[in-house]
């Protein structure tokens, strides 16, 4: 379900270019809770920040997430906007995804799977195939793993790289 407008005015960007999907977007008091629950200071631009990558589905990259916040935001720097990603990434409530390019970001922090192309985009593997390809994993393999290793794993994470293609796009079936 698409929303009629973004939680934050700056978010603008997001819809101009198609880049939001509202279905995932937490209120401002949600983005408060949330770092509060997680521990991070709340600051209205940290905020801004976590609420441009919370609306994008298109993992973003912190210059993408730059110019959706800027126009809403005086003083904010690029800088800025990587200390926060940096911040939201040590708390657990966002993660950087590699890819061919600039690295991106995600805020869905529910176990899924991304697909990264040779021309830079990162997409979500469809629910199910995630669920198929993450419950594939055997859990003895993981217990080796931390055995071998003497860590303790907290989280799978699995990335799918696809090679170039004719068309360069990915089709999105979800």
């Amino acid at each position: 379900m698409r929303r009629t407008g973004p939680a934050f005015p700056a978010l603008q960007y997001l819809y101009e270019f198609d880049l939001f999907e509202g279905a995932s977007v937490h209120t401002p008091e949600d983005i408060r809770s949330l770092f509060q629950r997680n521990g991070l200071r709340c600051t209205r631009q940290r905020e801004q920040v976590y609420a441009a990558l919370d609306a994008a589905h298109t993992h973003p990259t912190a210059e993408e997430l730059f110019q959706a916040v800027q126009g809403g935001e005086e003083g904010l720097s690029l800088a800025t906007v990587y200390n926060a990603l940096e911040a939201f990434i040590e708390a657990g409530i966002a993660r950087q995804v590699p890819s061919h390019g600039p690295a991106r970001y995600d805020a869905d922090m529910t176990p899924h799977v991304h697909l990264s192309t040779p021309a830079g985009d990162v997409v979500d593997v469809p629910e199910d195939l995630s669920e198929r390809l993450l419950g594939a994993i055997p859990p003895d393999a993981v217990r080796e793993l931390e055995a071998r290793l003497g860590v303790k794993v907290s989280r799978v994470m699995l990335q799918v790289v696809t090679q170039a293609q004719d068309s360069g796009r990915v089709h999105r079936d979800s």
